[in-house]
């Protein structure tokens, strides 16, 4: 075919023309960037590992983590309110509060007689022995553990501490590293303080055999209704309790509360040891008192501090 410059001047060569160059220009462009390295675009700047979505996280799913973080509000116990209040009170008392930061308290290392609060420690020396540890508990060792934490049977806690003898309590007491422990006979002797006391608590599910620790939290969370006084009436909203009590047989010689509260991930522990009471209602009443204050505030969306 002859080409002729009239034919070049037509509008819709002139237009093939154009869109035949910008197409070259692309291509052109596109090799050029190619040779020169990746794009330097957010978008591609973030699948590397950089730019304002890495520096932030790794997408949505942190953003929504970082956010659930942000709606919590850190608390940390009112100890000068509750210190204030057992000033006020007869008798000797000692408390404190453990979260997986610190301890803060009032006579945290002050040693006292155990009585009852020691059965949380005789459950746990229990469970840890080599011949229990790995196997369903039989129904017998079930009336055995269970009346002696849930409605405090003495004759039962003998027992047990019979099974377990001090050794196994002092072997429990190295594994939570705690300083001023010392098991004895009669059990109820034992000493304890705010410190150790705290430190074991915060995780006892950690010190309990996997195979056994919904068991042992079902009965520290069960303790019968007569028994659940101090701590137990000044529950924070939203947190679950495990908790053990120890008193003297009513006389006010000792009225003592070790317990754990935990809201899902989040938890704390308190200890309030109490000796001298003018009588066991009034322990009782100071038990009541000191948990309250040191509680203040603590709410579902609360973070431990």
């Amino acid at each position: 075919m002859k080409h002729t410059s009239r034919i070049y001047a037509t509008p819709a060569f002139r237009n093939c023309v154009a869109l035949l160059t910008l197409a070259l220009l692309g291509v052109t462009l596109a090799g050029g960037a190619s040779a020169a390295g990746p794009s330097r675009s957010p978008a591609n700047a973030a699948a590397r590992g950089h730019g304002p979505t890495a520096a932030r996280g790794h997408g949505p799913t942190a953003a929504r983590v970082h956010g659930a973080a942000a709606a919590l509000h850190p608390w940390r116990p009112h100890i000068r309110d509750a210190a204030r209040y057992a000033a006020s009170r007869a008798g000797g008392i000692s408390f404190g509060v453990r979260t997986r930061h610190v301890l803060r308290g009032v006579g945290v290392v002050r040693t006292v007689p155990s009585a009852s609060v020691l059965k949380a420690m005789l459950l746990v020396s229990y469970l840890r022995r080599p011949d229990v540890r790995d196997r369903t508990l039989r129904p017998a060792e079930r009336d055995l553990l269970g009346p002696m934490i849930r409605r405090s049977d003495n004759a039962r806690a003998s027992q047990v501490c019979n099974i377990v003898g001090t050794g196994g309590l002092a072997r429990l007491a190295r594994r939570v590293h705690m300083h001023r422990f010392h098991a004895t006979r009669p059990w109820g002797l034992s000493t304890i303080d705010v410190a150790d006391q705290t430190r074991f608590l915060l995780h006892v599910d950690r010190y309990v055999p996997r195979r056994h620790r919904r068991y042992a939290l079902r009965l520290l969370g069960s303790i019968v209704p007569s028994q659940r006084w101090g701590i137990a009436r000044v529950r924070p909203r939203g947190w679950a309790l495990y908790f053990k009590g120890g008193w003297g047989s009513g006389t006010g010689w000792v009225d003592h509360q070790v317990a754990l509260l935990r809201r899902g991930r989040r938890r704390l522990a308190v200890a309030i040891l109490i000796t001298s009471s003018p009588s066991h209602e009034y322990g009782k009443e100071t038990l009541r008192g000191v948990a309250a204050r040191l509680l203040r505030g603590l709410r579902p969306d609360s973070q431990p501090r």
